[in-house]
């Protein structure tokens, strides 16, 4: 009996520091109270990238008078008699690979790097001379296609969308449900595409609150959020793979054997 006691206690002192190691990978921002988050101080704005959509509108006091700078496309629809009639829907506009877009009457306008605001002044700066003096244009600019997305050992992978054009990491995060208990906090792989097609590999420790003062605490369209399963994960992973497979098999040999029998008999 006593030669049984040693190794129990050894065996519990060894899992209870195995999950005391583990506790304290699991909280986010651990040194929250510990550093200065003077770093992070700033308003964020997205900024336009090639393929993003955008939806542009420029409304004056007449409508007829803004129309020609507002890209509508004839959508045919059906009343209760069945006749055909035509409604006006504003379309969105794609920024090409060179950064632009070709904008009504204007033509081409070099829009990437831009914030909505910067988009905005310049799209009035252009459309105002064709007005009155009067007349002061007011001018929408909104992103229409920015979503992040996230994989790995979160509860519910998949895209994300940005409303509100402005998320940090742990808002895209909690989007998807959060990380999963055997998710890496400490080793969260972000891809990101720049303005001209170059791709950067960032890795965030989410135990960190310094993370708050990095620029990559707000995501980015596009960004694709990877969070990688720790080993218990991924063994639990292959022991499940290999065990149904294994499974399979001696299901169908069974079923063959006994389809033998039946014959022999």
């Amino acid at each position: 009996m006593k030669k049984l006691l040693l190794p129990i206690i050894i065996l519990t002192i060894v899992v209870l520091l195995s999950g005391c190691s583990a506790a304290k990978k699991v909280p986010y921002f651990k040194n929250i109270d510990s550093i200065s988050l003077a770093a992070s101080k700033g308003l964020y704005d997205a900024r336009i990238m090639p393929k993003d959509l955008l939806s542009i509108a420029v409304v004056t006091s007449d409508q007829e008078t803004s129309r020609p700078f507002n890209l509508f496309a004839n959508m045919p629809t059906t009343n209760g008699s069945s006749s055909t009639i035509m409604n006006s829907t504003v379309q969105q506009y794609l920024v090409n690979n060179d950064g632009e877009i070709n904008f009504p009457v204007i033509g081409k306008l070099k829009v990437v790097g831009l914030t909505n605001t910067e988009c905005e002044q310049l799209i009035f700066s252009k459309v105002k001379p064709y007005f009155s003096e009067a007349e002061n244009p007011v001018v929408t600019v909104r992103l229409s296609s920015y979503r992040v997305v996230l994989a790995g050992a979160v509860k519910s992978p998949g895209v994300v969308p940005v409303t509100n054009e402005k998320m940090s990491i742990m808002e895209a995060i909690a989007s998807a449900g959060d990380l999963t208990i055997f998710g890496k906090r400490d080793n969260v792989l972000l891809i990101r595409e720049n303005p001209d097609g170059q791709k950067e590999i960032h890795r965030l420790n989410l135990n960190d609150a310094n993370l708050i003062n990095s620029p990559y605490y707000y995501v980015q369209q596009n960004d694709y959020i990877y969070v990688e399963p720790n080993k218990v994960e991924a063994n639990n992973a292959y022991v499940s793979a290999t065990t149904s497979l294994w499974m399979s098999f001696l299901s169908v040999g069974l079923s063959l054997t006994g389809l033998l029998i039946g014959i022999l008999k």
